[in-house]
């Protein structure tokens, strides 16, 4: 019988490579011959279009930015948040407030974008009507809800972090004389840093490839480069949806491919950066664990 089931993971697994393969080598195929400098600046001068003297009018160099910078702040404002509601919640599980809050994490959790973004846009319209008549979708809005929209990965990734760590480790920290605060920030959350960090590759994810959201709070076409927090923004998803959906040439279906490529290479190369940080912050923790096993056996 187990070597059944180990047969039938074995199968799953090999469906999903494949399927995942599959998807990669037809954006591959579709959007490798259209990587070029026009793609990313049109028919602007890609130093004038970087340094933002030129507006780009069909590229799309100003989406990446735009993806990369709401991606930014959206994590910003969802990390410390997220990070501190999972501390709370692994602080006292059995609680009756512990409880009910994370039943609203895990509810905020399924909320789909959609309603994330009808969120947003009505947000704009309460905003108009009350104490702010200006009020207008805008970067910050996008951030924000897409902040309310990822906060739960992270909440619930420090969450399973923490409470997979040993007993023992708060036990020492009570033992040595330190605070609650200590033994959280000195002892727990540098091992659960692993755990946090495959969140937070999550929320990055999560953030970067959702529309609904940013099409209903502030993501336009042809918007250029993001002049501030309460201007709008262009965005990869945004121009992926907008010129699959809308495109009148098959010049301008394949640059939605193109934009699908650099969005997946993007998110990649986000990815590897945090897989690298998290590799180098587990060898710094055993190496000192190991050199100080060393150190009492001597």
């Amino acid at each position: 019988m187990s070597r059944l089931i180990g047969y039938w993971g074995r199968l799953c697994a090999l469906f999903i490579i494949s399927i995942m393969l599959m998807l990669i080598g037809f954006i591959l195929l579709k959007g490798a011959p259209t990587l070029s400098l026009q793609l990313f600046f049109g028919d602007t001068a890609p130093l004038a279009a970087m340094m933002g003297q030129q507006p780009v009018w069909e590229g799309i160099w100003p989406a990446c930015v735009g993806t990369l910078t709401v991606v930014l702040c959206a994590v910003s404002l969802a990390s410390v948040p997220g990070i501190a509601s999972g501390i709370w919640l692994a602080s006292a599980p059995d609680k009756p407030a512990q409880k009910v809050f994370g039943l609203a994490v895990d509810i905020l959790a399924g909320i789909p974008s959609i309603l994330m973004g009808l969120f947003g846009f009505s947000l704009i319209l309460l905003l108009r009507g009350s104490f702010f008549p200006q009020a207008n979708a805008s970067l910050l809005l996008a951030s924000f809800c897409l902040a309310l929209l990822i906060l739960p990965y992270i909440a619930c990734a420090t969450l399973n972090a923490l409470s997979s760590l040993p007993k023992q480790l708060s036990v020492t920290g009570a033992a040595l004389g330190m605070t609650q605060w200590q033994v959280t920030y000195r002892l727990l959350l540098p091992q659960a840093s692993s755990g946090i960090m495959s969140g937070l590759m999550l929320a990055i994810g999560r953030a970067a490839e959702d529309t609904a959201v940013i099409m209903l709070t502030g993501a336009v076409a042809n918007a250029g480069l993001p002049g501030g927090l309460l201007q709008r923004f262009e965005a990869l998803p945004f121009t992926i949806f907008y010129y699959s959906a809308q495109y009148q040439s098959q010049q301008e279906l394949n640059m939605a491919f193109g934009a699908a490529l650099v969005l997946l290479t993007l998110t990649s190369i986000i990815f590897t950066l945090l897989a690298a940080i998290v590799r180098r912050r587990n060898c710094n923790i055993f190496g000192s664990a190991k050199s100080l096993k060393k150190e009492s056996i001597c």
